[in-house]
């Protein structure tokens, strides 16, 4: 493994975006580092302080945390992250099927797909704005018991701020686009990984001081039993994952090739279409953290300002842990799996160049059988898959939850934080591979799915 990562940099091509990537990574670390002004720091960090003692720390402000990598912590100018564009990602995917212009516009080709992306960066900027102002009079007004973390409280505050963060967040946003484009792996989805990782350290360190020196914050003590829990939890969870994301049906394809044997001979060439069992990889997950985390941003910001007993009892659905939350995300996650596949993936489009290209399924009709099949098919592993995904990111949170250990541990452990990081790692090196392969080099596995022993 440790000559496949050497070989990496033998690759000119694959050694510059490696570099690359890591460079706009490390672009988006120093974001997340630099205070936005007018915070007082003392009493910022006092306030994370009491929420990471909160029996909800796992909220909406513990989500966003963790998603920002520990920027909103901070109060930085990189706070929202790339949540916003994720968030603009997703409306502008519910809304692509109902809404004729847009549906036209993604099949336009080049054109229609940069008016497409120019509309989703709108759309993002208009979310970063709205969670700006959010952001701003929460750190006016304080959280719980906690009073207010700014220093001038006022209009020009909040000006200042929703001008500073929208603006990161374009940063951050416009960083994920190059990664994508000229760098190794999916950008939006890395950016989010890098951010989660970032937080381990911490979660070790209070992991180890809770179980073998104890702690002051208020916290329960854990025990070796916790610890061996957690570490159960870790390996499960990422066997799991693995098997989701590279668990797939092979369906047989044979095709029809005319050969030049005295003008008469018929000769065939049998291959395969993988159909993934967790088609969607990590963008359920992500969608799901996304929609949770802004509705949960606006119920309780009305919460707080308007006092009515509706919006206290639909925020109360969205506390972290809680049976009402449980079953909204898990709803989600059986959503959006769905949805990725309907619009991923097109039986008809298949079909059609299977019927084009000679091939077909042994025993199915060409054409509308095939789709037919297809998505029956689909439809069904796409349902395994997301009751997979569902087990892997509900059981962890439950047993956190039963067991009183600190969300800000456990999710590491197990649950949402570990399939994104599994997913996405897994994604990035199958794309590394196959520059590796390509270039008749050794890749990372010497037994496995992500390495291919067959010389080009």
């Amino acid at each position: 493994m440790l000559s496949a990562y050497v070989n990496c940099f033998k690759i000119p091509e694959l050694k510059k975006r490696l570099l690359f990537t890591l460079g706009l990574i490390a672009l988006v670390e120093l974001a997340k580092t630099i205070p936005c002004p007018g915070i007082d720091p003392v009493r910022l960090k006092e306030l994370f302080a009491d929420l990471n003692n909160n029996a909800d720390n796992g909220g909406i402000m513990g989500m966003l945390n963790l998603f920002s990598g520990g920027a909103m912590e901070q109060f930085a100018i990189g706070a929202l992250g790339i949540m916003p564009y994720i968030s603009a990602s997703i409306v502008l995917q519910l809304m692509t099927p109902v809404i004729p212009a847009l549906n036209k516009m993604v099949r336009e080709g080049e054109s229609g797909i940069q008016q497409y992306n120019f509309i989703m960066r709108v759309l993002t900027v208009v979310i970063s704005v709205v969670q700006g102002v959010m952001f701003s009079l929460t750190m006016m007004r304080g959280i719980g018991q906690s009073g207010s973390v700014v220093v001038n409280p006022g209009m020009g505050f909040i000006v200042q701020t929703v001008i500073i963060l929208t603006g990161g967040a374009m940063f951050v946003t416009w960083l994920g686009e190059q990664i994508t484009e000229r760098g190794v792996g999916n950008g939006a989805s890395l950016i989010i990984t890098i951010n989660i990782i970032a937080r381990l350290p911490q979660a070790l360190t209070s992991l180890y001081q809770l179980v073998f020196t104890g702690s002051s914050t208020g916290e329960s003590q854990l025990n070796i039993l916790h610890l061996l829990i957690l570490v159960v939890l870790f390996v499960a969870v990422t066997v799991g994952a693995i098997m989701l994301t590279e668990g797939m049906r092979k369906i047989p394809i044979h095709y029809v090739q005319q050969r030049s044997f005295g003008g008469r001979s018929m000769g065939s060439a049998v291959s395969y279409l993988p159909l993934r069992v967790n088609y969607a990889n990590v963008m359920p997950i992500i969608f799901a953290g996304a929609i949770l985390s802004f509705v949960s941003m606006g119920l309780h910001y009305l919460a707080g300002h308007t006092g009515s007993k509706v919006v206290y009892w639909l925020n109360s659905l969205f506390n972290f842990g809680s049976l009402s939350y449980i079953i909204i995300y898990a709803a989600l996650l059986l959503l959006f799996s769905f949805f990725w596949v309907a619009n991923q993936f097109n039986p008809i489009q298949i079909a059609d160049d299977l019927q084009k290209n000679n091939g077909y399924i042994p025993g199915i009709t060409p054409g509308k059988a095939t789709s037919d099949f297809l998505d029956h098919a689909m439809t069904r592993i796409t349902l395994g898959g997301a009751f997979g995904l569902m087990i892997l990111a509900i059981i962890p949170m439950l047993l956190a939850t039963s067991l009183n250990i600190p969300h800000t541990i456990s999710q590491f452990f197990g649950g949402t934080s570990l399939l994104i990081i599994v997913g996405v790692m897994l994604d990035t090196l199958r794309q590394i591979q196959t520059y590796l392969i390509s270039r008749n080099y050794d890749g990372f596995l010497s037994k496995g799915i992500l390495r291919n022993r067959t010389r080009v």
